[in-house]
């Protein structure tokens, strides 16, 4: 029997990976009702990634209550429990810290903290979690993983000795750094697929600050205070994080955990390929579908979609990408053992239609990918 492994990405602004899975599969059994299909639905490690794993491979959502990305907001927030994984925990730190929490009114990178994404860690690993991942996209925040530090028991002292407040304008005050008196947390990796330093022109400051809320004169300060802390962390804990590859992601929270939580960075989708046993899956099929929103030069790196491709062709596995729009010729995609891809929008229909018609759409691509690739014969 023709096994097909369905491992679509979320469309952004129409479709949750798991419903583009959904309409997939509908398309391709609209065709070949006698297929095995496995729907595993994929995140690269930005928003959404906790409740895809879920979603994939099984667990539990826990949920907790923490303070949100400004000071004096209390959210319910959670994280995906993963009991096969070691056990281990994903924390999206969205979830606590994330700009989808906050209206236009409220966005102040100078005030708003990771502290939120901290206690969720604390948790975690309370819990019992023997490995931590950490998905960073999606922030608030452009505080250096500072105030996730100082939920898991991290003191950042002034001049005077008194500990410094909240958010990314009080990081120019830091002048020591307490260790807690007790470490516990179990290994963290970020998913982390940027190559952002943490400081200067491609700093998490002014690259990510302005969409944050961050006026130019907030950028310079938030930059200068970043720096301050790049600098008082290699005195204090002999840590170098200021031109680390990817330090920038998430307003620094990747550097604050290399330097706060001993993390590791790595690529999302392969931490998400991992912890959901996807290799298993993929063992015995004949072809994986996979895709995104808009299938560009982009998704050929550190993406969904070159993550299952590169597996898939390492394991002599054909590929077909389905997507909204298409913007790659067979040229590019071929050599990373893409076989087949189809647009689900047509050319001439307008985004808006596109976007509201999403599922359909796509279900009528994976439609036409199985009259014209899935024969009988297979």
């Amino acid at each position: 029997m023709t096994k097909i492994v369905i491992a679509m990405d979320s469309f952004k602004g129409s479709l949750t990976a798991i419903e583009a899975c959904a309409a997939v599969a509908r398309g391709i059994l609209r065709v070949r009702p006698d297929v095995e299909i496995i729907e595993r639905p994929m995140a690269d490690g930005g928003e959404g990634t906790a409740r895809t794993l879920l979603a994939a491979g099984g667990g539990e959502w826990v949920a907790e209550l923490v303070m949100g990305p400004l000071p004096e907001m209390k959210i319910e927030a959670g994280y995906a429990w993963l009991p096969a994984a070691g056990p281990g925990a994903l924390v999206e730190m969205a979830q606590a810290s994330g700009l989808a929490l906050l209206t236009e009114d409220q966005l102040d990178p100078l005030q708003t903290t990771t502290y939120g994404t901290g206690e969720l860690l604390r948790a975690a690993a309370g819990r019992g979690a023997e490995r931590l991942w950490l998905a960073v996209g999606g922030s608030a925040t452009v505080d250096g993983g500072v105030g996730a530090a100082r939920a898991l028991g991290w003191v950042f002292r002034g001049r005077t000795g008194k500990s410094i407040g909240h958010g990314g304008g009080d990081l120019e005050r830091i002048e020591s750094i307490i260790p807690p008196a007790q470490f516990d947390l179990p290994p963290v990796e970020v998913l982390c697929d940027v190559d952002n330093p943490l400081c200067g022109e491609r700093g998490a400051a002014a690259v990510f600050g302005p969409q944050k809320g961050a006026t130019p004169e907030m950028v310079e300060r938030l930059d200068s205070g970043l720096a301050h802390l790049a600098d008082v962390v290699d005195r204090e804990l002999g840590r170098e994080i200021r031109d680390l590859p990817g330090a920038g992601a998430a307003g620094g929270l990747a550097a604050g955990a290399v330097a706060f939580m001993n993390a590791t960075l790595v690529s999302g989708i392969e931490a998400v390929l991992e912890v959901s046993n996807f290799a298993e899956d993929l063992g015995s099929a004949d072809w994986v579908v996979t895709g995104e929103g808009r299938f560009d030069e982009q998704s050929l790196h550190g993406k969904v979609v070159s993550g299952i491709s590169d597996l898939a062709q390492r394991s002599g596995i054909r590929t077909a990408v389905l997507a909204g729009s298409v913007e790659l010729s067979p040229e590019r995609f071929a050599p990373f053992g893409i076989s087949v891809v189809e647009a689900a929008r047509p050319e001439e229909m307008p985004l808006e239609t596109a976007l509201a018609e999403a599922g359909p759409l796509l279900a009528d691509a994976a439609d036409r990918f199985a009259r014209d690739h899935l024969t009988r014969s297979e």
